[in-house]
């Protein structure tokens, strides 16, 4: 069995999902993408994420097919293989259905800038227009949608969160979850605060070079 580092972090960042409450079921998927090899290491469909063994992870090139593994992969692949294919700085695609931010998902409302922690992933977290799951009209909304965001809303479905690996897509979908609950719970006692133009540049400019 090939890649059996990388089918280790899908299978554990799975089991992150759950107990980071970002999705329920067998809701959701991970990516990671290999370009060296061109394939990406994606997730299977409907297994629960408690029972997913490395051996289940799929192996696909980037035009869909599988090149390693005997499982049905993640109904949204193309949802992943689509920023493999178009953009070269995203090595890893995050799909959730956390309970927050997919309610504001479902109002087609985007989270505005009520925290700081929103220049992790752009000025808001915008939401795209509705397209049935699994589908390429999907993927083809959401890459064209995203811009240079790092994460957005699903309209009526949830979140999608890239990055240089699955740690940093991984936290982005935690950040964004992070946000709609605050701009919920906010909401529920009165009008949140946004921060303006000029402070959300500053933020931005700052999380360019976040980190080690």
């Amino acid at each position: 069995m090939n890649y059996q580092t990388e089918r280790a972090e899908i299978v554990a960042y799975g089991k992150k999902l759950i107990t980071e409450r970002l999705t329920t079921g067998t809701g959701g998927n991970i990516s990671r993408y290999l370009p060296a090899e061109q394939v990406m290491l994606i997730s299977p469909s409907g297994i629960p994420y408690f029972e997913t063994q490395p051996e289940d992870i799929v192996v696909m090139d980037l035009a869909g097919n599988v090149v390693e593994g005997t499982r049905k992969p993640s109904s949204e692949y193309e949802l992943h293989s689509i920023f493999y294919r178009e953009r070269q700085d995203v090595f890893s695609v995050v799909h959730t259905h956390s309970e927050y931010a997919t309610t504001f998902a479902c109002l087609h409302q985007a989270i505005e800038p009520l925290h700081y922690i929103i220049g992790s992933i752009g000025e808001k977290v915008r939401c795209c227009a509705y397209k049935t799951y699994g589908t390429f009209e999907l993927a083809q909304e959401a890459f064209d949608f995203i811009q240079q965001d790092h994460g957005i809303l699903l309209g009526n479905h949830g979140v999608l969160a890239i990055g240089k690996d699955v740690e940093s897509a991984f936290s982005v979908a935690k950040d964004i979850e992070f946000l709609a609950k605050l701009d919920y719970r906010a909401r529920c006692i009165g009008q949140p605060v946004l921060l303006n133009e000029e402070q959300m540049q500053v933020v931005i400019e700052k999380f360019a070079t976040y980190g080690q």
